[in-house]
Formats: C-alpha cells, sequence, structure tokens
C-alpha cells in the first residue's frame, strides 16, 4: 500500500450527509461528510469483514425511558451511525467505535481538504 497524502475526490462532489468509496492502491476507504466535518475509515467490518462503509447511514436509535425505567417509545439520537450491510453491525461515524463496545473500531484514516480537494493521509 502506498504512504503518503492521496487526493481521492473534489471537496465539491461531497455534500453534507454524502460519502464516497475510494479504492487507494487496494485498500478501499470511504469518506464521510458529516455536519461539514469529514471522516475516513478503511470498508473493512471488524466483525466479519463486510463492505461496512457502502452500509446504511442512519442517526442511533435509542430507548426513552421514564424515571420508573419504562418504554416511553424510541427516539432518534444526534449520534450518525453507520451500518455494515452484512449483519447489522453499527459504528459511530464521528468516532468509529461500536456503540456497545468502544474497543471495537474501524480502522480511521486523516482526511482533509486542500484546494478544493479531499485528501486522505495514508
Amino acid at each position: 500500500m502506498m504512504h503518503g497524502q492521496v487526493v481521492v475526490g473534489r471537496s465539491a462532489e461531497l455534500a453534507d450527509g454524502d460519502r464516497l468509496v475510494v479504492d487507494v492502491d487496494g485498500t478501499e476507504i470511504g469518506v464521510f461528510r458529516i455536519d461539514g466535518a469529514l471522516y475516513a475509515y478503511g470498508n473493512y467490518c471488524v466483525h466479519a469483514g463486510g463492505p461496512v462503509c457502502q452500509g446504511m447511514v442512519i442517526n442511533r436509535v435509542t430507548e426513552r425511558l421514564d424515571a420508573e425505567k419504562r418504554s416511553l417509545g424510541e427516539a432518534f439520537s444526534d449520534d450518525v451511525h453507520i451500518v455494515c450491510p452484512w449483519h447489522g453491525y453499527e459504528y459511530d461515524l464521528r468516532t468509529g467505535a461500536h456503540p456497545g463496545d468502544p474497543r471495537v473500531r474501524l480502522r480511521g484514516y486523516q482526511v482533509f481538504e486542500q484546494g478544493g480537494e479531499i485528501v486522505v493521509e495514508l
């Protein structure tokens, strides 16, 4: 695999909420723009190797409870998750961590914008 900085796309082509999955010298990397910030992860689910960066992006679903711990129904949180299409494993898109076990996480890459281009650091 190459090392260093690699241009993976143009900034104008990745709107907020969008993703770009690219192959960089045999390594697939997913780049996401969430609330204006960029995040990049290897397209490899820790659970079983599925193409996690191609999964559904959705806000985390939580259960609301009253003071007696009775369910008030479900709600969407502000946490944005990616859901692996193979087995439904979820990861927080801002951290790459699995919500149930933060030690389980996607491989992250540094990503930034420079001169109208999106650059990933390998």
